[in-house]
């Protein structure tokens, strides 16, 4: 028992030997995981905010509309005389010229009538010459009494109307080859057919309300277009107002963007926009003619027209990462003062640019906006810029981020 004690005793002192020595070094390290308080032992240093400048600058306004293609001109093919169809003279889907024959109508019945109509017109003219004289003979004769006065109204009578009748069968003849021009159905206009309604040997009436077939001009081509009378409106009061000028930019030109998203090559004109608003959609057609001698564009494709609007002299853009909401949903941004204290300021936009916000009111040139940072700051706090801002911020679609130095330093540290 006495020795189980002393055994107690000595691991016990030896335990407290052990904490004496260690003590002292616990207490040379203390001062040393302190957390650091800044340079002088105050507090910690304000937080680092990126800034741009904003600047005034021209920028040309644009507006994008969707719309559909139509041909410039649509000629639907009928025949205008009844007979049967001999012969289709063009390939479907092909390009024809103005004047073309495309369909071959029996022709042995109209050449008939006329062979008939130029018969009758030679008996009638054969019989003039002997009326016309025996009326000039009457005529001298009533003279010296030789025949009577109802003889001579008689032999003219009859001469005018055999001259009625070569009138008549003349008129005949020119109704008879007309018909007989008709049997060939032509192209009245240049431009791609499509299918046909009819084949060899079909039975045709005159101007049935089945076309043979349509031909479409497509180059040019036509671009209508929507515009709400909303955006019209606006826009016209912009330029009354003078935000915006149309000085020194061809408004007629459009560009036109395609169903794949890719730009049409060909630079479009603005032809004019229509007289009368469509009550279902409250809007105005604007109708735009391309060039399109490729045959890109086909009648009834989906297409956005990029219309200019005119020139803001005085534009100021701020980079869309600048802008926030607040709870109500209203734009805003925070300005950093002269003093480096950060304070809101409501904004009022207009659209978005590339990757900016063009700002109509609620920012004056020389206020320095953060746009990286925010969340570290609150209105009222004091912060510092990071690096000089910009002075004409240009909207390029990837900008390096400003990353605060504090970052930097720590990827150094790593590497």
């Amino acid at each position: 028992m006495q020795a189980w004690a002393r055994r107690v005793v000595r691991g016990t002192v030896l335990g407290l030997v052990l904490l004496g020595s260690l003590q002292p070094a616990g207490c040379e390290r203390g001062p040393q995981a302190a957390a650091p308080a800044g340079p002088a032992g105050g507090a910690a240093p304000p937080p680092e905010v990126a800034v741009v400048t904003v600047q005034p600058r021209r920028v040309v306004l644009t507006t994008e509309l969707p719309g559909r293609t139509a041909a410039y001109l649509v000629a639907e093919i009928r025949p205008q005389v009844n007979g049967l169809i001999q012969k289709r003279l063009f390939t479907e889907g092909a390009d024809v010229k103005a004047g073309q024959e495309l369909y071959q109508i029996d022709a042995a019945p109209f050449q008939a009538a006329l062979n008939n109509a130029r018969a009758a017109l030679g008996r009638a003219e054969a019989m003039l010459p002997a009326l016309r004289l025996k009326a000039e003979r009457f005529q001298e004769a009533v003279a010296d009494r030789a025949v009577s006065r109802q003889a001579l109204d008689d032999a003219q009578a009859a001469l005018r109307q055999a001259e009625a009748d070569a009138l008549y069968w003349r008129a005949t003849v020119e109704t008879a080859n007309i018909n007989l021009a008709y049997a060939k159905v032509v192209s009245p206009i240049s431009g791609r057919i499509g299918r046909s309604s009819v084949t060899d040997g079909a039975i045709v009436t005159a101007y049935q309300p089945v076309p043979l077939a349509t031909i479409q001009q497509m180059d040019p081509i036509y671009v209508d277009v929507p515009q709400s009378t909303t955006e019209l409106l606006r826009l016209r009061h912009r330029l009354e107002q003078g935000h915006l000028q149309r000085d020194g930019v061809n408004v007629n030109q459009v560009q036109l963007l395609l169903e794949d998203g890719t730009t049409y090559p060909q630079a479009g004109t603005l032809q004019f926009r229509d007289v009368s608003v469509d009550p279902t959609s409250a809007s105005v057609i604007l109708r735009m003619v391309f060039p399109n001698p490729e045959g890109v564009l086909l009648p009834g494709m989906f297409v956005r027209a990029v219309v200019i609007e005119g020139v803001n002299e005085r534009a100021i853009l701020v980079p869309q990462q600048a802008v926030s909401r607040d709870p109500k949903g209203n734009p805003l941004a925070l300005l950093v003062e002269g003093e480096g204290k950060v304070v809101p300021r409501m904004l009022q936009l207009d659209r978005t640019l590339g990757n900016q916000w063009l700002v109509s009111s609620g920012l004056a040139p020389g206020d320095r906006v953060i746009v990286e940072g925010m969340q570290r700051v609150r209105p009222g706090a004091t912060v510092k810029i990071a690096a000089p801002a910009p002075t004409a911020p240009a909207p390029a679609p990837a900008a390096p981020a400003v990353r605060p130095p504090e970052a930097r330093s720590a990827d150094a540290n790593s590497n």
